[in-house]
C-alpha cells in the first residue's frame, strides 16, 4: 500500500514543487500491538465492544503505513492539497475519510477553514493535515498522508520520541514538550511572515 500511495506522489512535479521533503515508515509491530492494547482497555472501561478484527484490522487501524509531506511555510498547503488530491485522483486512490487538519490554535483553525480542509482540535498540541487513503487491492488497506511545516516536523519528532507509545513520566518533559509547541506555532508563523515579505517585494 505505502508504494502505490509513494510513487505517484513523488512522481508528481506539480506537488513536489511545493514539497521540502519526504518520509515514509511501516508501523513497527510492538507500537502496533500496544495500541491494540490501548484500544482493548479502554474499550473495557468504557463497557464498549472492541470491534478491531483480523479481517478489519487493515482499515480500522489507518497509520499501519504512514507518508510523511514537509514543506516549509504554511501557505503552501493550498497548493499542496490542491495537487495531493489532484494526483489521488489520477491514481484511483480514493479518500477513505475526509481530510482534516488536527491544529489547537484559532489563527490556525480559520485558515485550514479558508482553504476548505476540516479541522479538528489536537489536544497534544501539534499541527498536521491528514489524509487516509484507500488501496485499489480486493483486499482494502489504507495509508496516512501527513502534511506538516518543517518546524512542526521537529515538534513531532521531540514528542513521538518521549510520548510515544506511553506518555513521558518526567512531569518537566511534558511542560517543556508544551512550551516546544507554541515555539514551533511561533517559528511557523516567522517563516510565513518572511515569505511574506519576499514574495511582496519580487511583486
Amino acid at each position: 500500500m505505502l508504494d502505490q500511495v509513494s510513487a505517484p506522489l513523488l512522481n508528481s512535479s506539480a506537488l513536489m514543487v511545493h514539497v521540502h521533503s519526504t518520509k515514509s515508515r511501516l508501523k513497527e509491530p510492538t507500537h502496533l500491538m500496544d495500541k491494540l492494547q490501548r484500544k482493548l482497555l479502554k474499550a473495557k472501561e468504557t463497557r464498549q465492544d472492541f470491534t478491531i478484527t483480523t479481517q478489519n484490522l487493515f482499515t480500522q487501524v489507518n497509520d499501519l503505513a504512514g507518508f510523511r509531506i514537509l514543506h516549509l511555510h504554511t501557505s503552501q498547503i493550498s497548493a499542496i492539497d490542491r495537487e495531493l488530491r489532484a494526483v489521488l485522483d489520477e491514481s484511483l486512490l480514493p479518500l477513505f475519510e475526509k481530510p482534516a487538519a488536527r491544529t489547537w490554535d484559532d489563527e490556525s483553525r480559520a485558515f485550514f477553514e479558508g482553504c476548505g480542509i476540516e479541522t479538528r482540535d489536537s489536544p497534544k498540541m501539534y499541527t498536521s493535515v491528514h489524509y487516509v487513503v484507500e488501496s485499489k487491492s480486493r483486499t482494502k488497506t489504507t495509508c496516512e498522508i501527513q502534511v506538516r511545516t518543517l518546524a512542526e516536523e521537529l515538534w513531532g519528532e521531540v514528542d513521538h520520541t518521549l510520548n510515544y507509545p506511553h506518555e513521558c513520566s518526567v512531569a518537566s518533559c511534558r511542560e517543556q514538550i508544551k512550551v516546544l509547541a507554541r515555539a514551533t506555532s511561533t517559528c511557523s508563523r516567522l517563516v510565513d511572515s518572511i515569505f511574506r515579505s519576499y514574495n511582496s517585494d519580487k511583486a
